[in-house]
Formats: structure tokens, sequence, C-alpha cells
């Protein structure tokens, strides 16, 4: 098998997205989840592998879109910009309570000593679950039980009394093997339509692709704004997404492509 054809997505989703942003850059603009869209979901959070081609890939793809990429992610932004260091996108991070716009400004949800004291007790209110991690986003926190599904019951219950602890600004997120007490004003979808207000990003129809139900904001979003939306794994649990790609490593495909597809361009014009 040459090199180029093991580039070539594996599925009808990801051939699609291929001719879509090889064919019409200045129509589309791409808005990815990271954990289990571009990344393989790992045992712990800090465990995943970020593949040596995948930051240059996205870092082409975004200029053959005229910089209308942005990743959409559960991790915090800094988290993000170390994954794919050392280039730089628009992200937004915990679910979009922290964001960087084009452009670079920034804006993020105040954290507050309420809700770090909450983080602490949470650390100490799980100490018994051998196996559940807590993991300080700032402001967030999620409690991943990968290593530990005996725990879901009795983890989302303590989740669930945490976050109404915590008042009306944060909120619950289930997601897959994980808890997450978010801000409540956070929402993947009022992202995306935030980045499509801004250059690069206005005037173009988004396309959006995730893999938990966190994403089904910025998939319903996507949609309704005449759009493509791509749900990216096993469909375990219903869906808005209009399609459906096999794994990350098919979405990691896909980008190569599009990437090896905008060289051969430039260098043919040249």
């Amino acid at each position: 098998m040459s090199e180029q054809e093991k580039l070539q997505p594996t599925d009808a989703a990801t051939r699609h997205l291929v001719r879509r942003l090889i064919d019409e850059p200045d129509r589309w603009a791409l808005f990815l989840d990271i954990d289990g869209t571009l990344l393989d979901l790992a045992t712990t959070p800090d465990a995943i592998q970020v593949p040596l081609s995948l930051p240059v890939d996205l870092a082409a793809v975004s200029g053959r879109l005229g910089g209308a990429l942005a990743l959409v992610t559960g991790r915090s932004l800094s988290y993000a910009d170390g994954l794919f260091a050392p280039h730089r996108f628009p992200i937004a991070g915990l679910h979009g309570a922290e964001f960087r716009a084009a452009d670079g400004a920034t804006s993020a949800v105040e954290q507050t000593s309420g809700f770090d004291a909450l983080k602490r007790r949470l650390v100490e209110e799980t100490a018994w679950m051998e196996g559940v991690l807590i993991e300080d986003k700032g402001a967030a926190v999620a409690a991943h039980y990968r290593l530990a599904p005996a725990y879901d019951t009795a983890l989302e219950k303590i989740m669930r009394d945490f976050a109404e602890a915590a008042g009306p600004a944060w909120v619950l997120q289930p997601g897959k093997m994980v808890f997450e007490i978010r801000p409540s004003r956070a929402d993947k979808g009022e992202a995306v339509a935030s980045y499509l207000e801004q250059p690069p990003f206005l005037g173009r129809l988004p396309v959006a692709v995730g893999d938990d139900l966190t994403d089904e904001s910025m998939f319903a979003l996507a949609n309704a704004r005449g759009g493509q939306s791509i749900r990216v794994g096993s469909l375990s649990t219903a869906t808005c997404a209009l399609a459906k790609s096999s794994s990350p490593s098919a979405i990691r495909s896909a980008l190569a492509t599009i990437a090896a597809a905008g060289a051969r361009k430039e260098a043919a014009a040249s």
C-alpha cells in the first residue's frame, strides 16, 4: 500500500469531509473536539498520545481554510495548547468557558474561592474510590472512572450533589466514563456560534466533529446553520449528528489528506 493510499479516509463521512474542504475551502469552517475525535481515548486523561504529524496537519488545514479552524474541547485552553505546540489555534476550552478568538483575544469564566474549596472537598469525598481520578481544570472539575466503572452510580450521586452545592453558575455534564462540573454558561454550540460571528469564520458553513454528549450542542448548531455534523466512534447514545465517522484515526487520515492536497495545489500554483 502506498503512502497516499494510507492517507485515504476509511469511511463515507470522512470522504465527504475531505471533498468539501479540498474543493471549497472558502465555504467551510471546521470545528474539532480533541479527546475521542482527534486523539484516541486513553485510560487516564494524561495518557493520551498526540501523533507527531497531527499538529502539522492541523496547521496546514487551517491555512487551507484561511484560518477558519477552531478546537472546541473540554480541556483547558492551556492544556490544549501544550498538546499541539508550537502551533496555536483558536480554541474554546472547558466547553467554551475559556475562549481564544482567531485574533488571539481571550476571555474566561472567573474562578472563585468557593469553587476551589469545593474541588478540594471533592478530592476528599472520593478518596476511597480506588481508580477514580479527579481532574482539576480550573473553572471546571472532572471525575474520571474509566479505571473504576463499578463506581458509576455512586460517583454520579456525589457529583450531582457537588454540582448542586456549587450553585447555579455550574452544571453537571456527563460524558464517556466521566462526570464533570462545568460553568453553566459554557456550551460548545454557543462557542461555535461566537466563532461564526468573527473573521475568518464569518459567512462560512460550519462543520462540527465530535464524539460525546458534550458535542451535541455544536452538532445542533451546525445543523441549524446549514452545515455538517459528524459523530466519531460508536453510537451508544442518540445523536443529532448527520453523519458518523468510524474513529479518531479516520479523522486524522482525513486531515492528512486535506493537508497533502493543499500542499500539492500550492506547489502546482508556484
